[in-house]
């Protein structure tokens, strides 16, 4: 018998899980309570269920909790870059980041990607798998026990295509956002797509309140097409309507997040045409100089190339920041810390 994955259940499937176990429904709440308030890791710890329920739970349930592996924690701003170990042996990462305003988390939402973004670590072995709700979950738990800090902000921008995993995202959603949970504010939750159209038209359907950013990266269709397959199946014209259709349902600003690859996407014409394209949306575009990653030859636009393009959208009235850099100094990309284990691995 396969065991149920209790801690992806929501409340309502919880209760109707331990009234199948010929317990009382009440009990849900306080295993509720102790998975996603006080984040046990075993049944064993949960002191006010029975002997007999707890040995039930164990028999039947089992209870997602990720082992850290290897944690790297910047000497520049503190940041820490979490490498966990799920059950059956999968790597995923996970990056922990102060700020003024609170602490955030960026988790991941595979193993790996498949989305062959050309300047991305984590895409260059394919992906091995979606992850579920409660490991998705649990990255921000495994945080919060690690660092005893509290989490204001989540952005799920990590290894994979969130989208590509849509309904343990959107399950995910219901979890973290869940008033007997950890009851994170929706508008506190960002999630990032590539640009998986359907998918983009399905979630603004679910009248939700997060934020949506869109990994765009080009100016017009060819470029895109050359750093992002997934531009050869929807166009930059389809994407755009998408993100039209999610703002007219949730009324949330969009965020277009452009990776300046020097020599390749970084010009004034460049910024100018972008602006053309994003003039009539309500949204911000976030610079951000790529980290350079050792499999690829792209490099990193100048300080100086980075504030003209910035300036050049802001004359055409395009709100654009630039990316703070957060743990440049341990292996920052997305999928390198990841990488970098499994070969250390091979080495050995």
């Amino acid at each position: 018998m396969e065991k149920t994955d209790i801690k992806s259940l929501t409340k309502d499937e919880l209760t109707q899980k331990i009234k199948e176990m010929g317990e009382p429904g009440f009990r849900a709440g306080q295993i509720y309570d102790w998975m996603h308030k006080k984040q046990a890791v075993s049944f064993e710890e949960m002191t006010n269920l029975s002997k007999n329920l707890r040995e039930k739970l164990n028999e039947e349930c089992v209870l997602t909790a990720l082992k850290v592996t290897r944690v790297q924690e910047s000497q520049i701003d503190g940041t820490r870059k979490y490498l966990f170990a799920l059950a059956d042996g999968n790597l995923i990462e996970s990056v922990f980041m102060k700020y003024r305003f609170g602490n955030s988390v960026c988790v991941s939402s595979q193993v790996g990607c498949r989305m062959g973004c050309r300047f991305c670590a984590s895409t260059i072995d394919g992906v091995e798998r979606n992850l579920r709700a409660s490991e998705i979950l649990d990255q921000i738990y495994s945080i919060m026990r690690d660092t005893g800090e509290k989490i204001s902000r989540v952005v799920v921008m990590g290894s994979g295509e969130p989208l590509d995993n849509y309904d343990e995202i959107l399950r995910f959603v219901k979890l973290l956002t869940d008033e007997n949970g950890l009851n994170l504010g929706q508008r506190n939750l960002t999630i990032s797509t590539c640009g998986i159209v359907p998918n983009m038209k399905r979630l603004a359907d679910e009248k939700l309140q997060i934020n949506l950013a869109i990994s765009l990266h080009a100016s017009n269709q060819k470029k895109r097409q050359e750093l992002m397959p997934i531009a050869n199946k929807y166009s930059m014209e389809e994407l755009l309507d998408a993100c039209r259709y999610y703002f007219d349902k949730t009324g949330r600003q969009l965020t277009f997040e452009y990776s300046l690859v020097g020599g390749v996407n970084d010009s004034r014409e460049d910024a100018d045409e972008l602006a053309g394209l994003l003039k009539d949306l309500n949204c911000v575009v976030n610079l951000i100089p790529v980290n350079p990653i050792k499999e690829r030859d792209y490099v990193e636009s100048t300080r100086e190339k980075v504030l003209a393009f910035q300036h050049k959208l802001e004359e055409r009235k395009i709100n654009a920041t630039v990316r703070r850099e957060m743990g440049r100094d341990i292996d920052g990309a997305c999928g390198q810390l990841r990488r970098r284990h499994l070969e250390d691995m091979k080495g050995d």
